[in-house]
């Protein structure tokens, strides 16, 4: 796809993001319904967030196809023109009042992440990206840190849709607090995703994350100088299945793969 329509397709993204996030800032007495477990949770705000976005895009793009979070709207990932959704990262934040939830939007041409946007309404950040081109808040270039996990804030997710990864979390965990300055638990992948892209955290891992927590944040990281990977060292799968995950800096990752 020429640069410039790509160019274009993101700031539809990123209006669409905006014009969304009006429906999360307005939300009162969010109630929740149960998905898989009482941890897993979808709100009407998730699912209108999302109708909302898949509207805006197909308007601009209508051959455009979806891989979402919600509605089970799972579209082949090697398409043309994919958009991978995640309406609000974070939902449980966004149910508790907690003020620190996303909307995310990535789009891949033909299997390969080209474009991104994360937004933050509650404190007005927009991180992007465009494929070769560098990464953004909020039009200001970021980049990663390049410290050693030693001096670097460590931000982790406890994969909390799957309890039998509860105990091998925590020991990962307290390893990366004792090699590292001090952990970060904020209940965001992307927002994780994004502070590390930023150079706030040098480091980001979760035992498991779905496709929608994390591409949007991993073309970010990447575009920002970082790397992406399975928690185990290899390259992060592009086929919809749940997978553990290492960002940051190539030298606090290579510190945390020695651990």
């Amino acid at each position: 796809m020429a640069e410039k329509n790509v160019k274009e397709l993101l700031q539809t993204m990123t209006d669409g993001e905006k014009e969304a996030a009006k429906l999360m800032l307005s939300a009162g007495g969010v109630s929740a319904e149960r998905k898989s477990s009482r941890r897993d949770v979808v709100t009407e705000y998730d699912k209108k967030v999302q109708e909302l976005l898949m509207k805006r895009l197909s308007d601009a793009l209508p051959e455009a196809r979806f891989f979402c979070e919600e509605n089970m709207q799972r579209d082949d990932l090697n398409c043309e023109h994919l958009f991978i959704i995640d309406p609000i990262d974070g939902t449980m934040n966004f149910v508790h009042g907690f003020n620190h939830s996303c909307i995310s939007v990535a789009y891949s041409h033909s299997g390969v992440l080209t474009a991104a946007a994360v937004y933050n309404p509650y404190v007005d950040e927009m991180f992007t990206a465009v494929k070769g081109e560098g990464a953004f808040l909020n039009s200001k270039a970021i980049h990663v840190q390049d410290d050693s996990l030693s001096e670097s804030l460590v931000c982790c997710g406890t994969s909390p849709y799957d309890s039998a990864l509860t105990d091998r979390s925590f020991e990962v965990m307290k390893k990366a607090f004792s090699a590292g300055l001090d952990i970060r638990r904020q209940g965001s992948a992307e927002l994780d995703l994004c502070s590390v892209a930023a150079g706030r955290a040098g480091l980001y891992f979760e035992l498991a994350v779905s496709l929608w927590d994390y591409a949007a944040g991993m073309l970010i990281v990447n575009e920002a100088g970082g790397i992406c990977l399975n928690i185990d060292g290899t390259e992060l799968p592009f086929d919809g299945s749940k997978t553990g995950i290492l960002a940051g800096g190539r030298l606090a990752v290579s510190d945390f793969l020695k651990l």
